[in-house]
């Protein structure tokens, strides 16, 4: 089979019965679109044509570009073409697959950055008022605190948030969210967090939708189109400066955070696990080293014979 019609094969496959989003599907064609332009300058138009030996010459020629490549971009890469390898012999549409024997590569373990509770409550009084503090003409004010009142108090990923209905959150104090892979899961909503959702609800969304050409997204821009992932990621940040946080501040600080912080009270790892929508526990047990070097921080500083 042409590599050509393989390619297109195994798109249509993660888009229509994975159900991956258009995002994440875009990032695997972005991969896998030079690899096979790499091997048909090489004259692979075949799927059964390609050898390890050419898709290890390909991995180690991205990874001595310069400027280098991230490890993480690297291992993005490997697995998209792992990917693509493992469905076709799947579908029977190649003989063998070349990447069984493909060395990933090694991977820094770097632990999340989370804020301090502290620098939390300075980024959601940044963002706006409290809902018994917000003016009439509050609207975005509103809409921004409800927000990041949200994704600190769910853990949710920005594109979940920005994703939500609003029939999503008319379930009392719990959130429906749709997760990676159109998996669904119930979060708890903390007292802050409904508090924040509510006002937004009755008193600025419906102005905001009035703007707009009607869509049940929960969060609207100013002119009452669903907001953006982009646009989140801007309200976070124009939050941080405003709040003189000099740390990098992102939607996904506020999911580590989340994560930290349930783990520091004391909270199952199983638990943060389902919260967050994690497959494996593996992925979630990377915030109880946070926690550790928390403990650590304390122990060093309070017992007289630590150091």
């Amino acid at each position: 089979m042409r590599l050509d019609r393989a390619i297109d094969a195994y798109l249509r496959h993660v888009t229509v019965e994975r159900g991956l989003s258009a995002h994440t599907t875009a990032a695997y064609r972005r991969d896998i679109a030079p690899y096979a332009q790499w091997l048909g300058e090489r004259g692979v138009v075949e799927v059964a044509d390609v050898t390890l030996e050419l898709v290890t010459s390909y991995v180690a020629e991205r990874a001595g570009a310069d400027p280098a490549p991230a490890a993480t971009s690297l291992a993005r890469l490997q697995s998209s073409i792992r990917g693509l390898h493992r469905f076709l012999l799947a579908e029977q549409l190649a003989p063998t697959d070349p990447t069984l024997r493909l060395r990933p590569p090694k991977m820094p373990q770097r632990l999340p950055k989370a804020l301090t509770i502290g620098q939390v409550e300075q980024l959601l009084d940044a963002a706006g008022p409290e809902p018994g503090e917000a003016e009439a003409a509050d609207l975005v004010p509103l809409r921004d605190r409800a927000l990041l009142e949200l994704l600190y108090a769910t853990g949710a990923r920005v594109s979940e948030a920005v994703g939500l209905d609003v029939d999503d959150v008319t379930h009392g104090d719990v959130l429906r969210v749709r997760g990676k892979g159109g998996k669904e899961r119930i979060i708890p909503i903390g007292s802050y967090a409904r508090a924040a959702v509510d006002a937004y609800l009755t008193r600025a969304r419906p102005e905001l939708a009035r703007r707009g050409r009607g869509t049940p997204r929960l969060f609207l821009g100013a002119r009452g189109a669903p907001l953006s992932r982009q646009s989140a990621w801007l309200v976070i940040q124009a939050a941080a400066e405003r709040a003189q946080l000099h740390a990098h501040v992102s939607p996904h600080t506020l999911r580590h955070s989340f994560a930290t912080h349930l783990l520091q009270g004391g909270a199952d790892v199983r638990v943060v696990q389902e919260l967050l929508g994690h497959a494996s526990v593996a992925t979630t047990q990377i915030y109880t080293h946070v926690s550790v070097d928390s403990l650590r921080d304390i122990y060093a500083t309070s017992h007289p014979r630590a150091r």
